[in-house]
């Protein structure tokens, strides 16, 4: 089991069959305002897709690919974040997340994404985390800005989202400018 507790409001556990519920409500509660920025959305429509969902990330973490983590705040779950994929052939990590509506705006994912880059380069010896990022998210793509990651291009295109497509922001932090920063 992960579990990383980041200070006494905000954890990071492993994501777990019996968090179906309170994701799932949550996703439920917070769809229209996630539907801007993620594609996923119209394919979570019922209990049973969250729980394969979880099967999903539990194989990869399983796998050594990806950790999948339930966001708890006060705890109460208030979203996701994790390693959406771990390329150990380049040590590169990928982070992705997301936080229901209600909980935006309160220091919560800058916490999070810190912490789990933290743990890739400190704890994973990995030599780099990335986060990408719809161009137009300015939320979104405060976080790796806020953390000091490196701009590295944008990826045109990059994603279907329901109706079109959105570009794609890449930052980038290496192990050394973590360390150093």
């Amino acid at each position: 089991m992960f579990i990383h507790a980041i200070d006494k409001e905000i954890t990071l556990k492993l994501i777990e069959p019996k968090d179906a519920g309170a994701i799932y409500e949550l996703t439920d509660k917070s769809r229209d305002y996630l539907r801007e920025w993620l594609p996923w959305l119209d394919g979570t429509t019922k209990l049973e897709d969250t729980e394969d969902y979880i099967k999903m990330s539990l194989s990869a973490f399983a796998n050594n690919k990806g950790l999948t983590t339930v966001i708890q705040y006060n705890e109460h779950v208030v979203g996701i974040a994790g390693f959406n994929q771990i390329n150990w052939a380049n040590k590169t990590a990928y982070i992705g997340y997301w936080l229901g509506q209600d909980y935006q705006g309160k220091g919560i994912m800058i916490k999070v994404a810190k912490a789990l880059t933290d743990y890739a380069i400190n704890h994973l010896q990995l030599n780099k985390v990335e986060i990408r990022a719809a161009a137009e998210n300015k939320k979104s793509r405060g976080i790796p800005e806020k953390l000091g990651f490196v701009n590295e291009g944008c990826i045109r295109q990059a994603e279907w989202l329901y109706d079109h497509y959105v570009d794609s922001v890449v930052y980038g932090m290496l192990a050394d400018e973590w360390r150093n920063r």
